[in-house]
């Protein structure tokens, strides 16, 4: 008979063979999970739903966005130099003037009675004046006449005197007759030198006082032409060609000396004046430029050239005229929106500028991984901006993508998955 045979129980049954790699498979994910895995929050996004931006390397111009409006480049105003009653209106605001158009004309009653009269009185001094001239050149002629008389004497008695002085030597004539001639001639001779001498003294006296009436005249021409042109100034006439402006004149309607009439604009050239920020007041100076499109396409370039340092309503303004050739279609009253540059360029990191930094302040973005399938938070720093770009200066490097659009949805998650 047989014996029955004890069976040994096998330790490494199939079961728990599985059961062990399980255990430590399971074993083995609890450990990568704690060491290895990324336990960062995450965030399913839709794709769809963001922008995404290429970190780029570019000529970075730092600038601000501004709107100028075009105004012409010198405008003229007509003040009343001379108060009136408007008599006749011959051009209309509105109107296109060429220089020396008549606008308006006034009527001053006073004014023409105050001009005759100074007219009047200018006249007689001008009268006063040349009946003085004429008394100085009839008492020159006169001096003159003495003069060439008291010559034409000397010329008679000079060989005379000879005569007698050789009679006299021959005992021909006495000595009484020769000194009668002798003092005749002497005293001729005196008085010539007399004569001449005071006849010098008077020409530069009469030369200086000549000299005086003439200023004199000439000053009261000048007067006279300036009281008669006061009538012209009833005139309003235009100063030069352009586009002419002004309140609604009436006839019969009263104006001031000094009262603003109107304005002409010259319609050939244009500046842009511009209001800017108080904030860049130190950083805006004479000569930096600007530039700008139009909805045609045209470029254009402008240039500051005058500067109002005055700050009213938290703006300070520029005056700007354009770089080379004005483009064609530039109209007064244009609003022209304008890249006003700040400083120079030159070559950065560059990133675009998006909503993203509403929400992060700059200090920190979105970076998509190689594939795109995630992005992951990154901390960086930013640096000077203008309407397109961000100046990057740590962080990021050229090539990277970058989520710029708006992060308020994402919240404190630090990984997006799309």
């Amino acid at each position: 008979m047989g014996m029955d045979r004890k069976i040994k129980k096998k330790k490494w049954t199939t079961s728990r063979i599985v059961g062990l790699v399980l255990g430590v498979g399971l074993l083995s994910f609890i450990l990568y999970s704690f060491l290895f895995a990324d336990n960062r929050s995450k965030l399913n996004v839709e794709k769809e739903k963001i922008t995404v931006s290429d970190v780029s390397r570019k000529i970075f111009q730092e600038y601000i966005p501004e709107t100028g409006i075009v105004m012409p480049s010198q405008t003229i105003y007509l003040d009343a130099v001379e108060g009136g009653v408007v008599d006749e209106i011959i051009l209309e605001s509105g109107a296109l003037v060429e220089e020396g158009d008549t606008i308006m004309t006034l009527n001053n009653s006073n004014l023409q009675l105050s001009v005759m009269e100074r007219e009047s009185q200018l006249y007689e001094q001008l009268n006063l004046l040349r009946q003085t001239r004429l008394q100085l050149d009839q008492n020159d002629l006169n001096q003159k006449a003495q003069l060439a008389q008291i010559d034409y004497q000397l010329q008679l008695l000079k060989p005379q005197y000879s005569r007698f002085k050789e009679l006299a030597d021959k005992k021909l004539i006495s000595q009484r007759e020769l000194e009668e001639v002798e003092e005749e001639f002497e005293y001729n001779k005196r008085r010539q030198e007399l004569t001449y001498a005071s006849y010098k003294s008077d020409s530069i006296s009469r030369s200086m006082q000549l000299k005086q009436i003439s200023m004199s005249e000439e000053r009261m021409l000048k007067s006279l032409d300036a009281v008669s042109n006061l009538l012209n100034n009833l005139i309003i006439t235009a100063p030069t060609k352009g586009l002419f402006t002004s309140p609604d004149w009436e006839p019969g309607q009263s104006i001031n000396a000094g009262e603003r009439l109107g304005q002409v604009a010259l319609l050939d050239s244009f500046k842009v004046r511009v209001a800017i920020d108080e904030l860049y007041l130190p950083r805006i100076e004479v000569g930096q430029q600007a530039s700008g499109t139009l909805s045609d396409g045209q470029e254009y370039r402008l240039e500051i050239y005058k500067k109002y340092p005055t700050v009213s309503e938290g703006n300070f303004e520029v005056d700007m005229r354009f770089i080379g050739e004005v483009p064609a279609g530039i109209r007064r009253g244009q609003s022209l929106r304008i890249r006003l540059e700040l400083g120079s360029s030159e070559e950065a990191i560059l990133l675009a500028t998006g909503g993203f930094f509403r929400d992060t302040g700059g200090n920190w973005v979105f970076v998509m991984n190689n594939d795109e399938s995630r992005a992951y938070k990154r901390d960086i720093r930013l640096g000077r901006k203008n309407s397109e770009y961000y100046e990057v200066l740590e962080g990021l490097e050229a090539g990277e993508k970058v989520i710029t659009s708006s992060y308020e949805n994402f919240g404190d998650n630090e990984v997006l998955v799309f």
